[in-house]
C-alpha cells in the first residue's frame, strides 16, 4: 500500500482519515520539502519498509507503561484529538524526529540487563504507535529477538493496522478506553468508539494480555452511565488483567497554549481522591482488578 499523499487534507498537520482496514504508511515526514527528489524517494521507501520512523522522545520509567523498568518510546502522529491530551506536541507526525529502526534497536539493546533485572522491557507509545505500523512491527520484532518484553500503548482506533504477525511480537497491550458511550467518545476524541471495541475483541480472542486505561475527566467521562458502559466493554475481554483509572490533570495545559491551540479544559479541576477511588470501586464491583 502506498503512503497517504503528503498533500492530503490535514487536521493539525496529520492526514485526516477514517479507521482503515490496513495502514502501511510510515513516518518521519519532517523536512521532506528540503530534500532532493532522489533523497525524498529514498526517505519514502524507508517509511514504507518500516526502516524509518518518526519519534517525539523516549525515556526510562519504572512501574509505568508496563511491568518493571521500561524504555518508553513516544512516536509522533495521532488520529485522535482528545480534549484532555497532555502531549499535544505529539499529534502531528511531521513534527517528529526521523530515526532509523536499526539505530533505535541499538539504543534498546543497551538496556537489556536493566530490563532483565527488573522484569521490564520496551513500550511503544505516542502519539499513536499504530500510525506507524511498519516501523512498530520492525522495532517489536527486533526487541523480541533480543528476548525483551514488549508492549504497545494505543487507543485501538487504528487496531486494524496491527497485523496478527505484529501481535506475535507484542506481550502486552495498554488499551485506552476513553469512554463507553459512542457520542461521548466522539465528543471527547473526534473519532468513533467502535474500532477500539473491535480491537479489544480481537486481542482477547487471541489471548493477548490487556491493561485497560481509563482517564476520569470531570464533566466528560465521570457520569454513572458512561462508567457503567466502559465497565461493560471491559468485562467482555477475559484477557484484561488490570484496569487503571487515571485522574485527569492539568500538566499539559501549557503545551496547548504554546502551540496556539484552544484548550477546552482550562477550567476543569482534577477529580478528588474520593471520586477517583469511587470509580475504581465501581469497576471492582464488576470483578475487575483495578489500580
Amino acid at each position: 500500500m502506498s503512503l497517504v499523499p503528503l498533500d492530503a487534507p490535514t487536521v493539525m498537520g496529520v492526514q485526516d482519515f477514517q479507521a482503515p482496514t490496513a495502514r502501511l504508511a510510515g513516518a518521519g515526514t519532517a523536512g521532506l520539502e528540503e530534500l532532493t527528489d532522489v533523497e525524498r524517494t529514498d526517505r519514502l521507501a524507508q517509511m514504507r519498509s518500516g526502516d524509518l520512523g518518526s519519534i517525539h522522545s523516549w525515556e526510562l520509567v519504572t512501574a509505568v507503561d508496563g511491568p518493571g523498568t521500561r524504555m518508553t518510546v513516544f512516536v509522533s502522529g495521532c488520529p485522535l484529538r482528545c480534549v484532555y491530551c497532555h502531549n499535544p506536541d505529539t499529534m502531528a507526525m511531521k513534527d517528529g524526529q526521523p530515526i532509523e529502526t536499526a539505530e533505535l534497536l541499538k539504543r534498546i539493546k543497551r538496556y537489556r540487563k536493566v530490563f532483565k533485572a527488573t522484569g521490564g522491557g520496551i513500550t511503544l507509545s505516542g502519539g499513536e504507535i499504530l500510525m506507524q505500523p511498519a516501523f512498530a512491527a520492525k522495532v517489536l520484532h527486533g526487541a523480541k529477538e533480543m528476548g525483551i518484553h514488549t508492549a504497545i500503548d494505543t487507543s485501538g482506533y487504528l487496531g486494524a493496522a496491527c497485523s496478527d504477525e505484529m501481535l506475535k511480537d507484542v506481550d502486552l497491550v495498554l488499551l485506552d478506553v476513553k469512554a463507553g458511550i459512542p457520542d461521548v467518545y466522539e465528543k471527547l476524541t473526534g473519532r468513533q468508539l467502535q474500532p477500539t471495541i473491535d480491537f479489544g475483541d480481537r486481542l482477547s480472542a487471541l489471548g493477548k494480555e490487556i491493561w485497560v486505561r481509563f482517564v476520569l475527566v470531570p464533566g466528560w467521562t465521570d457520569s454513572e452511565e458512561n462508567i457503567e458502559a466502559v465497565a461493560e466493554i471491559i468485562t467482555r475481554w477475559p484477557s484484561v488483567s488490570r484496569v487503571e483509572v487515571l485522574p485527569f490533570h492539568q500538566m499539559g495545559m501549557d503545551k496547548w497554549e504554546a502551540l496556539g491551540l484552544e484548550y477546552e479544559l482550562k477550567d476543569t479541576r482534577p477529580p478528588s481522591v474520593e471520586d477517583t477511588e469511587a470509580v475504581r470501586e465501581r469497576f471492582r464491583a464488576h470483578g475487575l482488578t483495578v489500580l
